[in-house]
């Protein structure tokens, strides 16, 4: 039995000291954790008079999958919330608010499967190659791009990364990132360049606010950079490159995996890389790839179509050169 009873704002904030303290989870994660749980307690407390969390029964929270559905959010977006949910029960269990999983019968919403976008390495090398150099900036939005798509870093960890974590010589970048777990990432000569060229020409003499010494990539007021600096800094420079696509910082860390899987890299090593916890998380890009194989093979197989209009075309030029 529970002996213990509480308030939703008391319960709702030791759930994020919760979030925060033992399961270690980044700024960002809390964030959509706490947004989600404020979304179920609301509609909780105003549609079905929930007063307290001990309250919390198996119809509530079927009602509210039903009113998630009736707004049209997304099945990946249903069972995002959902999670949150039975971990803010599974905190309350632990606390003693609670004795049973109340929404322990109910299944998730099968989520969509979606292959995210990727860039090509000729619209990659586009976007770097269109930030404008004339700026005094360009230097610094350059050597970001690069650091992105070396590592495949998420916009956090790279508006985050540490420049004693950054070692140039020996061409690696340690990085902190979901869960507080770090990783060591290869960094290419490129990007090794770039930053060396940053730290020269920018870095050098900007005076970094307190708080921010250690920090790689500053801004003009010794700042560390937003994400939302980091998403229209590359806005910019893909609408310079004339690419269509709707790319994101994301973009590039989804066509570095994409790549490197492409060029038979082993999926455990991209696992790590990426900082995946699960390796099911990483093999969406065997998906990204095998579409790949099947544009190689509907374009260059003899009993392909489009194969057969290559081979005429072919033909067609070395006629035209006799």
């Amino acid at each position: 039995m529970a002996t213990k009873t509480t308030d939703w704002n008391s319960s709702v904030q030791g759930y994020k000291d919760y979030l925060v303290l033992e399961r270690g989870l980044s700024k960002n994660s809390v964030l959509a954790y706490m947004r989600d749980i404020h979304q179920f307690r609301d509609f909780a407390t105003n549609e079905e008079n929930v007063k307290r969390p001990t309250d919390i029964e198996l119809p509530h929270v079927e009602r509210f999958l039903g009113h998630l559905y009736d707004k049209g959010l997304a099945r990946n977006s249903q069972a995002r919330m959902l999670s949150g949910v039975r971990s803010f029960c599974k905190y309350l269990r632990i606390e003693g608010v609670m004795d049973s999983d109340p929404i322990q019968l109910i299944q998730a919403p099968k989520p969509e499967r979606k292959l995210p976008d990727v860039l090509s390495v000729e619209e990659i090398e586009s976007i770097i190659g269109a930030v404008n150099m004339s700026r005094r900036e360009g230097v610094r939005n350059k050597a970001m791009l690069e650091v992105l798509y070396s590592c495949g870093l998420r916009v956090s960890e790279l508006i985050e990364l540490k420049m004693s974590r950054v070692d140039l010589i020996d061409g690696v970048v340690k990085v902190v990132g979901k869960g507080n777990k770090e990783r060591v990432i290869p960094i290419g000569q490129q990007a090794c360049d770039a930053i060396d060229d940053y730290l020269s020409h920018y870095r050098a003499d900007v005076i970094p606010l307190k708080g921010h010494e250690d920090t790689l990539f500053l801004g003009r007021q010794g700042r560390g950079m937003t994400r939302q600096m980091a998403f229209t800094m590359l806005k910019r420079s893909v609408i310079a490159a004339g690419i269509r696509k709707n790319v994101s910082p994301h973009t590039f860390r989804h066509s570095f995996a994409t790549h490197l899987i492409e060029s038979g890299a082993d999926l455990r090593a991209v696992q790590e890389m990426l900082g995946h916890a699960q390796i099911s998380t990483t093999e969406i890009y065997t998906h990204l790839d095998s579409r790949f194989l099947k544009d190689q093979v509907t374009k260059f197989h003899p009993r392909s179509d489009k194969a057969e209009d290559n081979m005429a075309e072919s033909t067609a030029v070395n006629q035209e050169v006799s």
